[in-house]
């Protein structure tokens, strides 16, 4: 699959990952060099003295899962990702443990073209990384540049989508 334009992108669509299934050892070695609090390190403290029964994710370690997944659906593919220029809205909502099986949904916020640099577009994306029981466990929204299919047009097939959605 080739990657997708910002004239691919329409406000609303959802898109469905495959899975990853999160393993201890993957889970711990995060946690150890990123963020090593007892709770995601330490199995006979998170199982004895910690809050949920057994080591657990750290969120960050959630986040990138979610945002991984989401490339692995092949949006990105070839040249037309350049980079991010931030991510908010960040919820940890239900604990992500060893074994769980993650599927992230990503829905299209936002997808316009720059205002200031006629090759590229904008993308506001709504992660939403569900466990193997369809619990949320981690949102997020993610702005992304893509590469234009045709730079600098603002009106004309293929980018007319982007002018009809009034999207400059």
């Amino acid at each position: 699959m080739s990657g997708r334009f910002i004239e691919d992108y329409e406000v609303g669509e959802t898109l469905v990952s495959g899975t990853y299934t999160l393993t201890r050892e993957s889970l711990v070695r995060f946690a150890s060099e990123y963020d090593p609090q007892p709770m995601h390190i330490d199995e006979e403290f998170a199982r004895g003295a910690g809050p949920f029964g057994d080591v657990i994710a750290s969120g960050f370690q959630s986040v990138a899962i979610a945002f991984k997944l989401f490339v692995e659906t092949g949006v990105f593919d070839g040249d037309v990702a350049l980079g991010g220029p931030g991510m908010s809205d960040v919820r940890w909502l239900k604990p992500v443990f060893a074994g769980d099986e993650l599927v992230n949904h990503a829905t299209i916020l936002e997808a316009r073209r720059s205002t200031s640099k006629p090759d590229r577009g904008l993308i506001r994306v709504q992660h939403k990384l569900h466990n193997q029981s369809g619990e949320t466990v981690v949102t997020c929204v993610t702005v992304s540049m893509v590469r234009c299919r045709e730079p600098g047009n603002h009106g004309t097939a293929p980018g007319a989508r982007c002018a009809a959605h009034g999207l400059r």
